[in-house]
């Protein structure tokens, strides 16, 4: 009866680790080994044996279309500025039609009234946004600025379209825009502050965000003025390099002048690297900040385990290094991969993708973990997929050891079979809004469920003997 189909509209799947599942429908599988659930249009499955108990009804809480641990284009969910359109509900129903654009009806606008094509463009570039489709939401956006350019609202959402396709300093001078054209609007402050925080002008942004919260207290952009008030303070005595690609952050008396020529020299040539086996180059320069062990753990509130952290910036701990080990060398490209990542899936790449292709990146191999690892499989004790979407933040350090050796598995396996092609495409196609597994279907012609019969093959066959 545990694992009975279930039909309430929000059932909560209770794992022996500790950890919840919300789902839409719950249901035993043909076989009755494994437990399958909907959430929105997706099917996931897991084992019948890491389940621990199974509770009908509630309220799922809201899910987010987007779940990335790098997210150099991270705009988090704060209050929307009020839709200034007074034609938003005589079109809607013309632009937005069975849950697209209608891009003729759009079109049909162009030349006609300039605050209804402004206000067409905006609903299909929220549609998209909305969606997680950043890419096409700005184009949409900056369409409609042709016709309202001074219109606070559609430079607040376009700012955020930027950022999140990996284009803060860009981003910067229009939420500078909105914040001239309404300066006593939180929303038009708090974009801006988003903007000069991912563009790495903390100082700005800290700035920005005092004065958003001091209009209208909000819990998101307190929370991210805290994490940037702590950073500030951590580097008040910092000094900076540029190179082309990035921007580092450094205190003068912890590392030598070789040491950040050297480190900067690694990770142009990893940049090089990057660019050409994803085939894709980030847009602005990438922030690096060098800590000492302990200033690394309070600004980043990161778990023991935890060797360094890409938040958008990268930030690597180097007390007591002198020059570029191995080592080191391993955890810079592991982070910068992050950041490639992050901008080709608009941070939409789910933890365990991210962190599978960013080992490969750095040179691991899955041979030393290939026999538990088949073993692990073969029992169908793996953690399955669909729950290593999220942040591994909270893992302890055994379960983070088996996450990253199953993401790292994964990618190894994508790439030997199907190759790096393929990889690129699903992070084009997550960039675009697509789910994972519809991106998987889309390129590799695999489920989740498909792909771990495939993974459980393929590590048998490979280390099993």
């Amino acid at each position: 009866m545990l694992f009975a189909a279930l039909s309430s509209s929000a059932d909560v799947i209770h794992l022996k680790n500790g950890r919840t599942i919300w789902a839409d429908q719950v249901r035993e599988d043909k076989n009755k080994d494994r437990l399958e659930y909907d959430v929105g249009e997706d099917t996931y499955a897991i084992p019948k044996s890491s389940v621990e108990r199974i509770d009908a009804g509630g309220a799922a809480p809201a899910r987010s279309s987007a779940a990335s641990p790098a997210a150099s284009a991270e705009i988090p969910s704060f209050t929307p500025p009020a839709v200034t359109f007074t034609h938003e509900g005589d079109i809607a129903e013309k632009i937005i039609r069975d849950g697209k654009v209608d891009t003729d009806a759009l079109a049909a606008l162009d030349s006609g009234n300039p605050e209804l094509a402004a206000t067409g463009y905006f609903l299909a570039g929220k549609h998209e946004f909305d969606r997680g489709n950043f890419p096409q939401a700005k184009t949409y956006y900056q369409s409609a600025l042709r016709f309202e350019p001074d219109n606070a609202t559609l430079l607040i959402y376009y700012a955020a379209s930027l950022v999140r396709t990996g284009q803060a300093a860009q981003a910067v001078s229009y939420a500078e825009h909105a914040v001239k054209a309404a300066p006593d609007s939180p929303d038009s402050l708090a974009m801006l502050g988003f903007a000069q925080f991912a563009a790495d002008h903390t100082a700005d942004a800290i700035r920005s965000w005092r004065k958003s919260v001091a209009l209208r207290p909000d819990a998101t952009v307190s929370q991210f003025l805290e994490r940037a008030e702590r950073e500030s303070k951590a580097e008040s005595d910092f000094s900076e390099r540029e190179s082309s690609h990035f921007n580092l952050h450094f205190e003068g008396k912890q590392t030598s002048e070789s040491f950040r020529h050297d480190l900067l020299a690694a990770l142009d040539s990893d940049y090089d690297d990057l660019v050409r086996d994803l085939g894709y180059s980030p847009h602005d320069t990438i922030a690096v900040t060098l800590y000492t062990q302990q200033s690394f753990f309070d600004v980043t509130r990161a778990p023991s385990w935890s060797g360094a952290i890409n938040d958008g910036k990268l930030r690597i701990p180097i007390s007591g290094m002198a020059s570029v080990t191995p080592d080191l060398a391993r955890v810079l490209k592991h982070e910068l991969t992050h950041s490639f990542v992050a901008q080709m899936s608009s941070s939409r790449c789910p933890t365990w993708l991210n962190e599978g292709i960013a080992q490969l990146e750095e040179g691991r191999s899955s041979g030393s973990n290939g026999r538990a690892l088949a073993q692990l499989f073969g029992a169908g004790a793996e953690i399955p997929y669909n729950m290593l979407e999220g942040s591994f933040m909270s893992y302890s350090g055994a379960e983070a050891s088996t996450a990253y050796a199953e993401s790292l598995a994964a990618v190894e396996y994508m790439r030997d079979t199907y190759g790096m092609g393929d990889v690129q495409r699903i992070l084009e196609r997550l960039s675009q809004g697509g789910a994972l597994e519809a991106a998987l279907r889309g390129t590799i012609h695999s489920d989740y469920r498909q792909l771990r019969d495939e993974m459980t093959r393929w590590l048998a066959e490979k280390y099993g003997k």
